[in-house]
Formats: C-alpha cells, sequence, structure tokens
C-alpha cells in the first residue's frame, strides 16, 4: 500500500479536524496559519480577524468571520461580546465582510436583478450617463445578507456567519440547517449587548425544531423539508429579480 498522503490547505475541514484536536476545533487552522491557504479558501486576513468562506455554504454565498484574539476566541460568543471593545471590533470588521458579501451578490446577480436593470446597463455599455451622472448604486444587496452568531454554536472556535439570505444549497439538507438560520437562534451580531433575559439566550431546541417557514412569502411547510427545498428553489429564481 502507498503511504496516506499529507492533508493540503485545500482540502475539507474534515482532515483539519483530525489534525486539529477534534471536529469542532477545525477552525482552528484558519485562525493559527491562514497564509497556508489559497484565496478559495480564506478571503483575507488581518492581526485580528480572518475571513474564509464556509466549507458547507448554507446559501449560494457564506462566508465566516473568525476573530484571532486568544482571550475570545473559544469563549461563547455570548460571553465574548460582553467585553465592550471586543464586541465593537467584531462589529466593525462584520460591516466589511457583510460588504464584500453584497458585493459579490451583485457580481453574480445583478444582471438578473430589475432594481440593478438601468446600472447594469450602464456597465454593459448599452446606456451612456449624463454628464455628471453617476453609476446608479441599483439594488440594496447589503439587505441581502444574514449576519449573525448561532445560540449553541456548532464549533468551538468564535465565528460569524455573514451569508446571502437566499438559502439555496445542496448543502442544506436537514431541519437544523434551515431553522438555525431562518429563526431567532440566529442572533445579529449588531443586536449585542444581549440583556441578561433576552429569549435568544435561551433553549435550542425551542428554535430548531419549529415549522419550516419559508424565508421570503412566509409559507408553512410543516416537517415538509423536501417540499421546502424545492420551493427554495423557485424562491430563489424569483429573488434574483427583485
Amino acid at each position: 500500500m502507498r503511504p496516506k498522503p499529507k492533508p493540503t490547505p485545500t482540502e475539507s475541514h474534515s482532515s483539519h479536524k483530525k489534525r486539529d484536536g477534534g471536529a469542532r476545533d477545525g477552525l482552528g487552522v484558519y485562525i493559527a496559519d491562514p497564509a497556508a491557504f489559497p484565496p478559495s479558501r480564506v478571503i483575507y486576513h488581518n492581526t485580528d480577524f480572518v475571513a474564509v468562506h464556509d466549507l458547507y455554504p448554507k446559501s449560494t454565498v457564506h462566508t465566516l468571520l473568525l476573530p484571532r484574539s486568544k482571550a475570545h476566541t473559544l469563549l461563547h460568543p455570548f460571553d465574548a461580546f460582553d467585553d465592550p471593545q471586543f464586541l465593537a471590533s467584531v462589529q466593525q470588521e462584520t460591516l466589511k465582510l457583510k460588504s464584500l458579501v453584497a458585493k459579490e451578490l451583485q457580481r453574480r446577480y445583478g444582471k438578473h436583478s430589475q432594481s440593478d436593470a438601468r446600472r447594469e446597463a450602464v456597465l454593459n455599455g448599452e446606456v451612456e450617463l449624463a454628464e455628471g451622472e453617476e453609476l446608479p448604486a441599483g439594488r440594496r444587496w447589503e439587505d441581502e445578507v444574514l449576519v449573525g452568531v448561532h445560540a449553541h454554536p456548532s464549533m468551538n472556535h468564535l465565528h460569524v456567519h455573514v451569508l446571502s439570505r437566499d438559502m439555496f444549497s445542496e448543502r442544506l439538507r436537514h431541519r437544523k440547517h434551515y431553522n438555525s438560520f431562518n429563526t431567532p437562534f440566529l442572533v445579529d451580531v449588531a443586536d449585542f449587548p444581549l440583556a441578561a433575559d433576552d429569549a435568544r439566550r435561551l433553549g435550542k431546541q425551542r428554535y430548531l425544531e419549529r415549522d419550516f417557514l419559508c424565508w421570503r412569502c412566509g409559507r408553512n411547510f410543516g416537517n415538509r423539508f423536501k417540499a421546502l427545498k424545492e420551493h427554495l428553489a423557485d424562491e430563489f429564481e424569483e429573488w434574483k429579480k427583485i
């Protein structure tokens, strides 16, 4: 038998997990050495943060912001965000990543959007701007971006989800995947600090076991995940056209 090849930076979280102390520690490798990964995995990094593409995206664009602070990275987000200075830095960096995700959505889907029609026409040379006229801003793609932390994170290292609103992905496969992003189980970073009696601090099952509600039209699918998935595909096509 040939010896097993050494894992490379482009492999899945699963290989990293085994090298980094268990399944819940898979994000640690990005924090420790982000320069070891290609741009297809690590979007950017600096002294305080690393932004990566989620390996198991639940929407067409799904990124993670990973704080590198040793004092906070292994804390539950509710505890970490009790530090006002740290919270402020995370909120500011989250806005940066949110803007990048919005620009990526505009790049991918602007050509389909009615709100971006004039902007796209200008960019394609089909329409000329009047003297002094600026390029139309078009659709507010930042409004189509979710930002938040899970009330009960699945990974040990603190991470903020920054993802497109569409919920269109092959990786969206069961109740927890959907309800963890479409109920108060996902807590917007902008809502912190939370009050001690905030309901979002309570009850993991209460949110994850809810009926499936379409994020866009509100239709209730009960427990019918397959029907929800089919509906989400249709909603995705309509969402792009707004």
